[in-house]
């Protein structure tokens, strides 16, 4: 096997089917945790911690166990939020990638974020400074559902 289909990025191109993935918009303190990409796509891009829904979890249970597995906070689902695709065309037009995101609102409960692999850079920002960082398309309607489901004082 080539060095390129061990890479997980490499093995998620051209998919027969679309991936299923959850994240968590965690909020605390009027904030949401968000996390720069580490790994392609997207690397260094702002986004939600989460990550691909492994047989037999549910969503949330996805979403909670990759946001403690990337950056080590706990934190618990208040609320499903509306879905979203992504979808990424080559060239040619044939679908490079594609996923659907189930993002969900999450409360903070313990730890401190620290970064690592999946995560270069880690911040808990509000609606305006998250607009001033590259962030993937869909984030800022993310952010709005997740401080009204969970409430911005939590």
């Amino acid at each position: 096997m080539s060095a390129d289909a061990e890479d997980p990025a490499w093995r998620r191109r051209y998919p027969v089917r679309p991936f299923i993935a959850a994240s968590a918009a965690v909020v605390r303190g009027g904030r949401v945790l968000l996390a720069a990409r580490g790994q392609a796509p997207m690397r260094g891009i702002y986004t939600l911690p989460g990550g691909q829904v492994e047989v037999g979890e549910t969503l949330a249970e996805a979403a909670l166990r990759e946001l403690h597995e990337e950056v080590g906070v706990v934190a618990e689902v208040v609320a499903g939020l509306a879905p979203l695709e992504v979808v990424e065309r080559d060239a040619e037009g044939a679908v490079l990638h594609h996923f659907v995101i189930h993002p969900h609102a999450a409360r903070w409960r313990s730890g401190e974020p620290t970064t690592g692999p999946e995560a270069l850079d880690l911040r808990w920002v509000t609606p305006a400074e998250a607009h001033e960082l590259p962030t993937t398309r869909g984030l800022h309607g993310v952010i709005a559902q997740a401080l009204a489901a969970v409430g911005d004082d939590a």
